[in-house]
């Protein structure tokens, strides 16, 4: 099984874990906050985008996977209910904003306007294949 393990510790790394995790899928209740720990991870089912790159590649798979940010000071949402644990939400970029370094704001976007927003004290964040992959049923597509 060659799963993905991915460390982010600035924001060029981000940037290749957000491009990892673009068109996960997950829960309202996948999305954790300790704030005691710092913690925030989010559970998701991630569309393995590095076997669908090619032209000739018919395959289309997803795999369970987590993403992991440490030394976060707290979370803010918009767009989202959370007393709808049920709700899916489609993941579609993560992005840094510097605030007074190496702090600052990383936003995680999803469709329909739905945004979660984490301070952090630096960035510090782990992507990590937790499972098995399946075959999906389609390709996410980006149209204008």
């Amino acid at each position: 099984m060659d799963t993905l393990k991915l460390v982010a510790l600035d924001e060029d790394d981000l940037k290749i874990v957000s491009a990892h995790v673009q068109d996960a899928v997950m829960k309202v209740a996948d999305l954790d906050f300790s704030p005691k720990g710092k913690h925030f991870t989010v559970a998701m089912n991630r569309f393995v985008w590095e076997k669908a790159g090619g032209v000739f590649s018919r395959r289309n798979e997803r795999r369970r996977a987590v993403l992991n940010f440490d030394r976060v000071l707290s979370v803010r949402s918009a767009g989202i209910d959370t007393k709808r644990q049920e709700d899916v939400l489609s993941l579609l970029t993560v992005r840094f904003a510097a605030g007074a370094a190496p702090a600052g704001t990383v936003d995680l976007v999803f469709a329909g306007n739905a945004t979660v927003r984490l301070e952090v004290e630096c960035i510090e964040a782990r992507l990590a294949d937790v499972g098995g992959a399946w075959e999906a049923a389609s390709r996410p597509s980006h149209r204008p």
